[in-house]
């Protein structure tokens, strides 16, 4: 079957990259004929087809560049005719989306669609109900004004805490409304059931979006297995992922303070210095960002993962990855985390942001009353490319 994958960028940047590298990864693994459509940009994979990409495109650059970013957004010239020339070359069957919007424009789909080509989305993120992506102020408040119907982008400047950017995302989100989108668009895929209420709570219609959980490659699955499991001897938590305030990281900090426990935090981010200064003379540790292999023996060899988001994450690929290697997870509860976890089998919730609570369990916290081999056993079968490529075949319209 000849499949294309779109995605704004294809390196290594975020959540939704390494998901669409991967699957393009899985079905070319399974004898499928794929190819990539993304913007053009230094740091993406060297792939053959890569000249036939959209041009790069810059925001808060120049006057010029920022006219060529607006054409961008609304969908206009050169991405148009960049795309239009992929599908006549290649003729795919199926045209898979990933993060599309700005650097790309949802006129890809549109074009998808008008030429023939089934079209299945991936949601990665809220961005085709909260122009903003993260339903979450500048100030950190949560927000679901836009997805309840309330347009009030610009009140708060939502973009950045930038009036101009908040403009731009709401002319764009004007000019891409959710009549065009789901016109275009087959099949959503939701990466969590909690995407699924939300697109429905925007106006999407629910029986066009199908709830397929994200995936470990295998080769991430064999870096994890192959890590000897540590003995919970002098034990210890540990946070691997961004250090920025939607992801709760200042409460996770305060909360391994006041418990008075062992903290490993791997990563980088704006707020790093913020939170060594709040851990002075701890026992919480900063190791920066590190490989995939020193984040395997990170979780094999911790008392549990903790995921503080103080934001609607979806279906982050970090409880996944803690869950295959075995690690129970304490997980806030917002956005797709809940639904990842069952509390007393692999893990615990809290309430998003609160210090007290995360505090409170992971100072009483019995890593004993875990059975990791069952947890990774679990997690396995649900989260196995196998598994994936089966139920997105069944999306796509195959038999697997």
């Amino acid at each position: 079957m000849k499949i294309l994958i779109v995605s704004k960028m294809f390196y290594h940047r975020g959540g939704a990259e390494v998901v669409a590298i991967a699957e393009r990864d899985m079905l070319r693994a399974a004898g499928h004929d794929v190819r990539v459509f993304a913007m053009r940009h230094p740091e993406n994979l060297p792939l053959e087809e890569a000249p036939s990409w959209a041009p790069q495109i810059k925001f808060g650059g120049s006057f010029g560049e920022n006219i060529r970013a607006f054409r961008r957004l609304m969908g206009w010239g050169d991405v148009r005719s960049s795309f239009r020339r992929v599908l006549k070359d290649f003729r795919p069957e199926v045209v898979h989306f990933h993060n599309i919007h700005s650097y790309l424009s949802p006129v890809v789909v549109s074009l998808a669609h008008k030429f023939g080509a089934r079209t299945v989305w991936t949601l990665h993120d809220l961005k085709l109900v909260c122009p903003a992506y993260l339903g979450r102020r500048p100030d950190g408040e949560l927000c679901t004004d836009c997805i309840d119907g309330q347009r009030n982008l610009m009140k708060y400047r939502c973009m950045k805490g930038s009036r101009f950017a908040s403009l731009m995302a709401l002319l764009e989100t004007m000019r891409w409304n959710r009549r065009k989108l789901s016109v275009s668009t087959d099949c959503f895929i939701a990466p969590s059931a909690f995407m699924k209420q939300m697109m429905e709570r925007g106006g999407f219609d629910g029986s066009g979006i199908k709830v397929l959980h994200n995936f470990i490659s295998p080769e991430k699955l064999q870096t994890i297995l192959s890590t000897p499991s540590e003995a919970i001897g002098d034990s210890y938590f540990t946070y691997a992922g961004r250090l920025s305030a939607e992801k709760g990281v200042i409460t996770l900090v305060k909360a391994a303070v006041r418990a008075g426990v062992r903290m490993k935090i791997a990563g980088d981010g704006p707020l790093l210095s913020e939170l060594q200064k709040l851990s002075a003379g701890s026992k919480v540790e900063f190791l920066g960002r590190i490989g995939g292999e020193e984040v395997a023996r990170l979780l094999r060899g911790a008392a549990a993962s903790v995921m503080p988001s103080e934001c609607f994450e979806n279906n982050p690929l970090a409880v996944i990855e803690s869950l295959c290697a075995g690690t129970p997870v304490l997980g806030a509860s917002i956005g797709g985390i809940p639904e990842l976890i069952q509390p007393g089998v692999n893990g615990e919730h809290f309430p998003s942001g609160s210090v007290n609570t995360l505090a409170a369990k992971m100072a009483t916290f019995n890593p004993e009353a875990y059975d990791r081999a069952e947890i990774s056993r679990r997690a396995i079968a649900e989260f196995s490319e196998a598994a994936h490529l089966d139920k997105l075949l069944q999306i796509y319209h195959l038999e697997s």
